[in-house]
């Protein structure tokens, strides 16, 4: 008789990714590294001292493990997604619910597109579509910092390090550039919000100066309220902008103190991405109840392929009063979003809804989405292992993956108070 060896079971790598992220704790964060990298990257020595040390949940010390297949299967969602928008038909139908300014298109994508999923057992879930989507700068360093006694993720880690982020953010800011301006040589960028040095995630602006300034690209920081549109020139002080890397959160620019940069945006005077019209196309939280509907997505024109990987999107409807009282009464499997929210704020989960708020919810412009299980990564804390909620988001652009990371929290949405939380590096398995 031949002795053919009998092969050992395959350990699959979902199975691997599991049992990594409930109980390696050899891997941290090396926040030394990090602050040495941060201060090398702004050329601020003090850069670490004011602006994240003085924030202690903003970086988790553990990493997240996935699948490799599960962040293929998200970057498909992706590209899904971003195919559909360009459907003549869908295209008209989520313009017709945003606001006027949206409709004009002046060529950009959109820098920094976020594509926020939840891994539970059946898969990558998308929950949300973000524009202007923080956290790629600092999440590119946390990255590289990572201690490992793991030999069977060095690679991992070794992997995450290598990667040309750098590279790739210049050659999208120019790319947005040239969608809009041709050849000309691009001008000074401005990276603008309200108020941007009383943004928490105010020190990645820096990150983002200094990386344009390190590329030979004029760059400065502004506050959008301060901002002059005159003579067909947007000015910051006596500075005149030709590009601006826009993290207002007024995607439509209606406030009153964003007049310029609406102005300016309107007669093309200046390159803003992302802008309005990209995120009507891709972010409005009402396009997932497009997204998710089979029916509609073939009535759009969608093929059979492209709706199949659509199916990672859970079903969303608009909150209607006619509506209301079914959703009161299945509240339990819903999650409930404001259509024009952002950062996770007025976001509820069913089960927690009061008769209170579900009055504010049942009047309107709210979305309500099949509830995703978040995944767990269990982290350590005074010695013992307790779990934390996890989101992976993806920066993009045109559809294509720039980086993976997590973040890591408790209770009902991701936020940056919890101990053991924050943004953790994402390692493939």
């Amino acid at each position: 008789m031949s002795s053919t060896a009998i092969p050992a079971p395959r350990i699959s790598t979902a199975s691997s990714a599991d049992r990594l992220n409930q109980s390696c704790f050899c891997i941290t964060l090396d926040r030394d590294a990090l602050c040495r990298a941060l201060e090398r990257e702004s050329e601020d020595p003090a850069f670490c001292a004011a602006f994240i040390q003085t924030k202690p949940h903003l970086f988790s010390n553990v990493p997240v493990f996935l699948p490799s297949e599960a962040i293929v299967k998200m970057g498909k969602i992706v590209v899904a997604i971003e195919e559909a928008a360009r459907l003549p038909a869908y295209r008209a139908a989520v313009l017709s619910w945003a606001p006027e300014i949206a409709r004009q298109d002046h060529g950009p994508l959109g820098a920094f597109m976020g594509y926020d999923f939840h891994l539970d057992d059946d898969g990558p879930k998308l929950i949300e579509i973000n524009t202007n989507a923080g956290g790629a700068f600092l999440n590119a360093l946390l990255a590289r910092a990572q201690l490992a006694c793991c030999a069977e993720v060095e690679g991992a880690i070794t992997a995450a390090r290598a990667s040309d982020f750098e590279v790739e953010v210049v050659r999208m800011f120019r790319n947005e550039w040239h969608r809009q301006r041709g050849d000309t040589p691009i001008a000074r960028i401005a990276i603008i919000d309200d108020r941007p040095e009383e943004q928490y995630l105010y020190p990645e602006f820096v990150l983002a100066r200094q990386l344009f300034l390190k590329a030979g690209l004029d760059a400065v920081i502004a506050d959008a309220s301060q901002l002059r549109y005159e003579q067909g020139r947007l000015l910051a002080g006596d500075l005149e902008i030709g590009m601006v890397y826009n993290r207002l959160v007024d995607f439509a620019l209606e406030r009153p103190e964003h007049a310029a940069l609406n102005a300016a945006y309107r007669e093309g005077a200046v390159v803003l991405t992302p802008n309005p019209h990209n995120h009507a196309l891709l972010a409005d939280k009402r396009n997932l109840t497009l997204l998710s509907d089979p029916a509609a997505l073939e009535a759009f024109g969608a093929s059979p392929e492209l709706r199949a990987q659509l199916a990672g999107i859970p079903q969303t409807i608009v909150v209607t009063p006619e509506n209301a009282d079914l959703l009161w009464h299945t509240r339990k499997d819903l999650f409930f979003k404001p259509a024009a929210g952002h950062g996770s704020k007025a976001v509820y989960r069913g089960d927690k809804v009061t008769r209170g708020v579900w009055a504010e919810i049942a009047r309107g412009g709210y979305v309500a989405q099949r509830f995703a299980s978040p995944g767990e990564r269990a982290v350590r804390l005074d010695g013992a292992a307790v779990a934390r909620k996890m989101d992976v988001r993806l920066y993009t652009y045109g559809g294509r993956i720039l980086l993976a990371a997590a973040r890591l929290y408790q209770g009902q949405t991701t936020n940056f108070r919890t101990p053991g939380g924050g943004f953790a590096s994402v390692l493939a398995v």
